[in-house]
Parts: C-alpha cells; sequence; structure tokens
C-alpha cells in the first residue's frame, strides 16, 4: 500500500476518534440540560425521588457515553476492545480492581434510591458529612454542607445515614418570666428584640426565620416565653454560648436578681404523629 494512502488512513482514524469525542462531548451536555430541565419541573419539585431517578439515570448515561467514546478511540488505534473491557494483562487487571469499587458504588447507589432510604433535597447526614442532598450519581453523592460547600460522599461509603424529615434540628431557648407583669413585659421586648439580632446575626446556621410563641405557663406555676430557632443539624454552638449570655447580661442589667438558669437553651424533636391506619376494602 503506498504510503500516502497509510497517511489518509491513519488521518481518517484521527478524525473519526475527534468525532466520536466531540459528538459525545455534545450529547453529554444534552443530556445535562435534559436532566436539569427535568429536575427543576413541578412534578419533579414536588416529588424527590423523582429528581433522584433523573439524576441517577443522567449519570448512568454520561458515564456510558464516555466510556464508550474511549473504548472507540481504542479500537481505531488497533487495542482490541476485549482487552479495553477486560484481560489478563496488567492494564486489565488494574481495571478488574478498580471496576470492584464502581461496582460497589453502583450497586450500593442503586440500593439507596429504590429502598427509599435517601432523595433529593432531604436534610441528612451520612458518615459525619451533613448537608442536604443535591444531586445522586452512579458513584457519588452531592451533599451541600452549612458552608454551601459541595460533599462527595462515594455511593460504598454510605454508612450511619441519618435523615432529619422537616429538614431541620429545632432548638428552643426557655425565657423564664417573673410574676410582676411589668418586669415580663420588659423581658419578653428584650427577647424579642434579641430574636430579630439573632436573625441577622446567626443567619449561617437558620434554616428557617426564628419565632417566639406567646406565654406558657406550667401546671407548677411557672411562667416562661418559648423561642424557637430552626437550624442546621451541629450548628446551635452561636445560640448555646453568646446568643443566651448576651441576652442573660442584657436582662440583669435591668433586672439584677435574675438567676442564671432562667433562659436555657434545649434541643427538642417534633412530636412524631404516627401515619393513620389503613381501612379495610371490607370495613
Amino acid at each position: 500500500m503506498p504510503e500516502f494512502l497509510t497517511g489518509v488512513a491513519v488521518w481518517q482514524r484521527i478524525g473519526l476518534v475527534l468525532f466520536a469525542a466531540v459528538a459525545a462531548h455534545i450529547l453529554v451536555r444534552v443530556i445535562r440540560a435534559a436532566s436539569t430541565r427535568a429536575m427543576s419541573s413541578d412534578m419533579a419539585r414536588h416529588i424527590n425521588k423523582t429528581r433522584t431517578v433523573v439524576s441517577l439515570v443522567s449519570s448512568t448515561l454520561i458515564f456510558a457515553l464516555y466510556f464508550s467514546a474511549i473504548g472507540f478511540a481504542l479500537s481505531e488505534f488497533g487495542v482490541p476492545v476485549t482487552t479495553y473491557f477486560a484481560s489478563a494483562s496488567i492494564i486489565g487487571l488494574a481495571v478488574a480492581f478498580g471496576s470492584q469499587g464502581l461496582v460497589q458504588d453502583v450497586v450500593s447507589g442503586l440500593t439507596v434510591v429504590f429502598t427509599d432510604l435517601v432523595d433529593i433535597g432531604d436534610m441528612v447526614e451520612i458518615t459525619g458529612q451533613v448537608g442536604v442532598v443535591e444531586r445522586f450519581g452512579m458513584r457519588f453523592i452531592v451533599l451541600r454542607n452549612p458552608l454551601g460547600a459541595e460533599v462527595f460522599v462515594p455511593n460504598r461509603n454510605i454508612a450511619n445515614v441519618v435523615v432529619y424529615p422537616r429538614g431541620y434540628v429545632r432548638c428552643l431557648v426557655d425565657v423564664s418570666l417573673p410574676s410582676d407583669a411589668a418586669v415580663a413585659d420588659l423581658i419578653e421586648e428584650m427577647a424579642r428584640s434579641f430574636t430579630d439580632s439573632a436573625r441577622e446575626q446567626y443567619p449561617g446556621i437558620l434554616r428557617a426565620p426564628p419565632e417566639m410563641t406567646g406565654r406558657f405557663r406550667t401546671q407548677s406555676g411557672k411562667t416562661y416565653l418559648r423561642i424557637k430557632f430552626r437550624i442546621w443539624p451541629g450548628r446551635g454552638d452561636p445560640l448555646e454560648s453568646l446568643f443566651q449570655k448576651e441576652m442573660l447580661q442584657s436582662v440583669k442589667r435591668s433586672v439584677p436578681d435574675y438567676a442564671d438558669w432562667m433562659i436555657s437553651v434545649n434541643y427538642e424533636v417534633e412530636r412524631y404523629t404516627p401515619p393513620a391506619p389503613r381501612r379495610s376494602r371490607q370495613s
């Protein structure tokens, strides 16, 4: 075969490889755009499972496209496809050992999705990482943590999962009120002011605006205010230290005999309401 024909064949192969690479890249962009559009649709926003499945399927398709494009490129340069997928060579063994983690990620990801363990939009804690589930891929689950950073957790490392169904932890600040009505009104006004300030000072820990409920009276005669903070899990330190101490010092300047224990910070889980039992068809 003439040398120029051999050169033309080589350039044809290179052209095919470049075409395949560009086509795969375009298809990946199309899949990502379609996935983003599907996940932002009205139905997907109301059904987290839809968003999770769309995210997983798009991740799988993107991986398959890139994997196939690389295999096509190698085959055009004379590397057998069977060698690319699996062989007894050193490279094949390396791929095989690497695929163990891939298989674990895929199997673990499918298990998590179809057992309803977590869905996109859930507030979770996975292997010590707290965040909202943003994406679910074939290999990683992506969390958005309180600092706004993306945390990539391999699917095979998903263990000790804690799900917060309401999307927050409730931190309660109880402010005891004395029997003197004028003093109680003064303390309530201070508490309201500090609550508004906390919303401005600690926006990063809040999942929703704080709420100050009305006065409560216990059976023993104790009267108190309750301030509800809905916060990120594990982010209550500013409320336990700065907020409580600043409010206590401010109240003591006006009410010197106000005791330290009269402003308390605690955490409480919302009362669990079990689902109503299903009625039988005969009834």
